[in-house]
């Protein structure tokens, strides 16, 4: 029995795919395939995968069925995080999903799950991503106010959520946490956010993030251990399509 973890598989079997790193990068090439087998290898019916947002470009169930049907038919029990591009999945509207695709697929907001003696808690997250201003040295020195201003908006709407999954974990007697993130926990300008914040006054041990893919990406967060909590970047093409063992 193990805890895996992976995002960003960017599915599109019934959908148009627009992104020119995805068309054209040679670690997207036949992703699925690389990704299916390395699960069935590794993947017991026992197991349980997280995966950590951005699952399909369709723009509406209806585009998506055909990549949500790939994710469950992978073995063992699948936990779902919503990404920025899941544009099939409102928020408002996780139990009628859960309602269609369980027990085949949960997908987690404002709750949590249960692996062992941890509860698995997550939401999509947020980060401010620019835009930024760079000197001739590549250094940033200026950024929208602007967005600065809405992508604060978005981040505290991110962080309630979040606690909520965390106090009715808490409220049922859990005590250990492992937490799950689309976007990573801090950005490029920050040291800590409200979400390392969030991990530490939780006891959170692990946090799982994705969303950083493409090597220029890799770096934009925290890897390893800081403050006492260990951090991990899971996008697809970061593992190279070999999901990540969480905990055994």
């Amino acid at each position: 029995m193990a805890l895996y973890a992976i995002g960003d598989l960017h599915l599109h079997f019934q959908s148009e795919l627009k992104a020119p790193g995805q068309l054209h990068g040679r670690v997207w090439k036949n992703h699925e395939e690389k990704f299916r087998k390395n699960c069935e290898k590794l993947i017991t019916a026992a197991d349980t995968l997280v995966l950590a947002g951005d699952h399909s470009w369709g723009k509406n169930l209806s585009e998506c069925e055909a990549d949500l049907a790939y994710i469950r038919d992978l073995p063992g029990r699948k936990i779902l995080i919503r990404g920025n591009h899941d544009m099939f999945w409102d928020a408002k509207k996780t139990k009628q999903l859960n309602e269609l695709y369980q027990p085949g697929l949960t997908f987690l907001q404002d709750s949590y799950e249960v692996y062992r003696d941890y509860a698995l808690v997550g939401t999509k997250g947020y980060t401010f991503e620019g835009p930024f201003l760079i000197d001739g040295r590549g250094r940033i020195v200026d950024w929208d106010a602007v967005e600065e201003a809405h992508a604060k908006k978005l981040v505290e709407r991110e962080l309630r959520r979040l606690r909520t999954s965390f106090e009715s974990a808490r409220a049922d007697g859990y005590q250990r946490f492992i937490m799950f993130l689309h976007y990573p926990p801090t950005n490029i300008l920050e040291e800590r956010s409200g979400f390392t914040d969030m991990a530490e006054e939780y006891g959170a041990e692990q946090v799982i993030y994705a969303h950083c893919h493409g090597e220029s990406r890799f770096r934009d967060s925290i890897e390893g251990e800081f403050r006492g909590v260990r951090y991990h970047l899971a996008s697809g093409d970061y593992l190279r399509w070999k999901p990540l063992k969480v905990l055994d």
